[in-house]
């Protein structure tokens, strides 16, 4: 079956439906994200992430460098100049070459400085991701080459949806890093919902996903399918690549 005929999902879950639905999301994402960041203790920032060989300063830098972009189109061009020249140079994927240059436009804030310009960016990083009408959003775009991923997206894809879960699952991170649950609310379980229901349009299958938890709720795609019972934050660990799943339609990636 392919994602063009694969049945639509039903349950508990559903898409986020506008742009704007995603800005308020995302304002909430940036939000909790720093005010965690601003809670650190000094050994904390030391501490390894779940992201491949990051600590949480890196962490934080290439949060820091995709606020930057999202808040200027100056900083957005420069940086895609940057990443140009250097993956023709090294060889390694655009969006390796992205977050390898936000750490280094980064590296020279102390802890502090980290911290003060996040607050300072969240609202620009908004207000610059809504810049655009809806028609340029909805009808521009660029191709994506990211692990399993090879597409195009469009621009309300990245503002909206790309960007706010990046914020979001880097939170999921940060409290991993820290050892710590994170706060889960009404906020959570739709950016999960979100991902879930892409999820099943990817992978076109049946399936019964049930996820436990505070943000978790169930998800039905057509009869007969597997049976999949995982917490929602590990859930979101698993589609994102952060860890795995012995369940093959789990190895199907959702993008963040």
């Amino acid at each position: 079956m392919t994602t063009a005929d694969a049945p639509a999902p039903t349950g508990d879950f559903q898409t986020v439906p506008s742009h704007a639905e995603w800005m308020l999301l995302a304002r909430d994402a940036y939000e909790r994200l720093v005010d965690t960041f601003a809670g650190l203790s000094a050994p904390d920032w030391s501490r390894p992430t779940p992201c491949d060989g990051w600590t949480v300063r890196d962490l934080a830098g290439h949060v820091v460098g995709s606020m930057r972009a999202a808040a200027t189109l100056r900083e957005t061009i420069s940086q895609q100049r940057a990443v140009k020249r250097r993956a023709a140079e090294t060889g390694e994927q655009e969006v390796d070459a992205m977050t390898a240059i936000q750490l280094e436009r980064a590296s020279d804030l102390d802890d502090q400085q980290v911290v003060d310009e996040l607050h300072a960016l969240v609202g620009p990083a908004l207000r610059g991701r809504s810049r655009l009408p809806g028609f340029v959003r909805h009808g521009a775009g660029f191709s994506v080459k990211m692990g399993s991923i090879d597409e195009r997206w469009n621009l309300d894809y990245f503002f909206g949806c790309i960007l706010t879960r990046d914020t979001w699952l880097h939170r999921i991170d940060l409290c991993d890093a820290l050892g710590r649950e994170p706060d889960l609310d009404g906020n959570d379980r739709r950016i999960v919902g979100d991902v879930a229901m892409e999820w099943a349009r990817r992978h076109g299958r049946p399936a019964e996903l049930m996820l436990t938890g505070p943000a978790g709720g169930r998800l039905s795609a057509g009869d007969g399918g597997d049976e999949i019972t995982i917490d929602a934050i590990e859930f979101c660990r698993v589609v994102s690549g952060r860890t795995a799943h012995p369940h093959p339609l789990l190895a199907h990636e959702v993008p963040f």
